[in-house]
């Protein structure tokens, strides 16, 4: 009886230490792109959409929520200032690390709200850390029927396919914020941990909050 309880602890021990451990990885990739917001103009590029000049991206409130008792909080919220654009556009990115349909519903949501509201076009970024779900999230989300398609989503995706591992320290100096961004989502796929250890070193406060 006491062996049983015992490992029932141990179980819930380690669920809230996963718990948290995802909690503090997807903290670390919002708060990189909140404090280098211009990271996404370098990493958009990664999945074969140009990303234009601009002259600035600032960070936006990410509370969606209406009057109405329905809460919807995006990740991270950006507007994005283009030249000779008047307006510029607007940056939705989201974090996901398993496939979930109830997101296509979220997702539709945001970008017709973001469009309403703003009056500027939206554009889905989905972060992801492993490929099963990065495949996923690159699936269009058609709305509608098989005789007409009223709305059909392409969400953008940044994920071990687009975003190479840098190993190098002297490479990984060059560009914090990227190598950092890079460690995330690559980190649970990187075979050699060994090799990347000095990469780590630089990026880790980053990614723990100084600890």
């Amino acid at each position: 009886m006491a062996e049983a309880a015992s490992k029932a602890r141990d179980c819930r021990v380690r669920l809230i230490t996963f718990r948290c451990m995802v909690s503090s990885q997807h903290d670390a990739v919002h708060r990189i792109f909140r404090q280098e917001p211009d990271l996404l103009a370098r990493l958009v590029p990664e999945t074969g959409v140009k990303f234009p000049e601009y002259s600035s991206i600032e960070p936006l409130d990410t509370d969606l929520t209406e009057l109405r008792p329905l809460e919807r909080r995006v990740d991270s919220f950006f507007r994005v200032r283009t030249a000779g654009d008047e307006g510029g556009f607007l940056l939705a990115v989201e974090s996901q690390t398993k496939p979930d349909p109830d997101k296509h519903n979220s997702w539709t949501y945001y970008l017709a709200h973001m469009y309403a509201k703003y009056r500027l076009p939206p554009i889905l970024v989905v972060v992801c850390r492993d490929k099963k779900t990065a495949a996923w999230a690159e699936e269009p989300i058609c709305i509608g029927r098989h005789f007409h398609t009223s709305m059909k989503v392409f969400p953008l995706v940044l994920g071990p396919n687009g975003v190479p591992p840098i190993t190098d320290p002297e490479e990984a100096a060059k560009d914090l914020a990227l190598t950092t961004f890079s460690v995330l989502v690559n980190g649970p796929t990187w075979t050699g941990r060994n090799s990347w250890r000095p990469v780590w070193t630089k990026v880790r406060p980053a990614i723990t909050g100084g600890n």
